[in-house]
């Protein structure tokens, strides 16, 4: 049932915009743009309306998820604020950095527009509607509301100011996707000096919740699949700790892992920590041994 829904455009229709308009139900109360004319199909499938370019999605949109790469974040905005309908809420749920999202409000609000700071806060798949999002900006709590009518459950307004919620969630960022590189850093290291499981093992004498055989794997797992993507991101968190005034050492580090291996394609992803070592060392792409 889609009739009280609010008319949104879903600008970008990669894995977020898939997966939150099939778990949705928005039927003809969403209409998407991408630039990747492939994705037409997903659309489709869906149930979302295909627009021909980004005008035409916005042009009766009164509720706008901009859901583009970090890297598309701002000049999207920019590019298709003149669109905009009087008052449309632009909802910026990418992983940019404060100052890149204030930017881009600068634009929408230029165009007439309203601008919301969005922060994904976990992967969202299998979260789906269930991840939680955090909303920053002057009209947060309309935004939130109206994210609510599509069916996101678990929302919350952290502040008025736009890039609140970016901070917030590029943070938490630094640590968590650190520890990923960390993670491929280390294990890489410990396989070329012969002691991976003397390493694990003591690890795993220190915490004791989940090995450290499964972490690593999980961790790599994560960075061959959405490295790219990741890194991107951990740019955006390095340009806002360089504003911070604090050199970024171990997240410029975290950006060369995490694009590295993520543009390693290794597809399918082999099953277990050794088989994927294996496999990253194997790769003619592979930067990591001198």
């Amino acid at each position: 049932m889609t009739a009280n829904l609010p008319r949104t455009a879903v600008i970008g229709f990669g894995e977020a915009g898939f997966t939150f308009a099939r778990a949705g139900g928005w039927e003809d109360a969403a209409i998407s743009y991408d630039i990747n004319a492939a994705r037409a199909a997903q659309m489709e499938e869906c149930g979302v309306g295909c627009a021909s370019d980004a005008r035409e999605a916005l042009a009766d949109a009164n509720l706008v998820l901009s859901l583009v790469t970090a890297d598309q974040a701002l000049p999207a905005a920019r590019d298709y604020a003149p669109y905009l309908k009087p008052g449309a809420i632009w909802c910026d749920m990418n992983s940019v950095a404060p100052h890149t999202k204030q930017e881009a409000a600068e634009a929408v609000i230029a165009a007439g527009g309203r601008y919301v700071d969005v922060a994904v806060m976990a992967p969202v798949d299998p979260a789906r509607l269930n991840v939680p999002l955090l909303f920053a900006g002057a009209d947060a709590l309309e935004a939130m509301m109206q994210l609510r009518e599509l069916g996101f459950a678990k929302t919350r307004v952290v502040g008025e100011s736009v890039g609140q919620a970016s901070a917030i969630k590029l943070c938490r960022s630094i640590m968590v996707k650190g520890l990923e590189a960390l993670t491929a850093e280390m294990v890489m290291s410990a396989t070329n000096a012969g002691v991976l499981d003397e390493v694990l093992a003591s690890l795993d004498a220190s915490e004791k919740h989940v090995s450290w055989r499964e972490r690593a794997d999980y961790n790599l797992d994560r960075m061959l699949l959405h490295g790219r993507r990741r890194s991107a991101e951990m740019a955006e968190s390095a340009a806002m700790i360089r504003e911070l005034g604090i050199t970024p050492l171990m997240t410029d580090g975290t950006i060369e892992w995490q694009g590295g291996l993520g543009e390693l394609g290794i597809r399918p992803l082999p099953d277990g920590l050794e088989d994927k070592i294996a496999a990253i060392k194997a790769s003619p792409n592979y930067w990591g041994d001198s």
